[in-house]
């Protein structure tokens, strides 16, 4: 299931996954929060807090994820990915080679650095 995190400054979007997540979440969820962020501020900020074994994403939900990294392609500005899996955070350093942005891999332990760093607020 993907959560919104309502904390966060209106600039940057906030997700925590848990649990299994499925293209349902990604449609239900995550796409009309990206499509309001961009409306609002023309580009996206984002922070995803992954307490969930990435195994429990479905393949539809991978595919929905890669759909909307590209649908978004200029968009993306800063984004901040929160987890104890060490291979989900070394992944998502491979996007800035692939997508417009800046791209962070967090621990959990490291949640407030996080949310500094993608709202520019120290």
């Amino acid at each position: 299931m993907l959560e919104h995190i309502r904390y966060l400054p209106a600039h940057v979007l906030g997700m925590h996954a848990v649990g299994h997540v499925t293209i349902g979440d990604y449609e239900k969820a995550l796409t009309p929060l990206l499509e309001q962020q961009v409306k609002q501020t023309g580009r996206i900020n984002f922070l995803l807090v992954l307490e969930t074994n990435i195994k429990n994403f479905t393949a539809g939900a991978w595919c929905g994820n890669i759909r909307l990294g590209f649908k978004y392609f200029t968009r993306w500005n800063k984004v901040a990915v929160v987890t104890d899996q060490d291979g989900v955070r070394e992944f998502s350093h491979l996007f800035k080679y692939i997508l417009p942005g800046k791209f962070a891999g967090y621990k959990l332990e490291e949640l407030d650095e996080a949310v500094k760093w993608v709202t520019g607020i120290k």
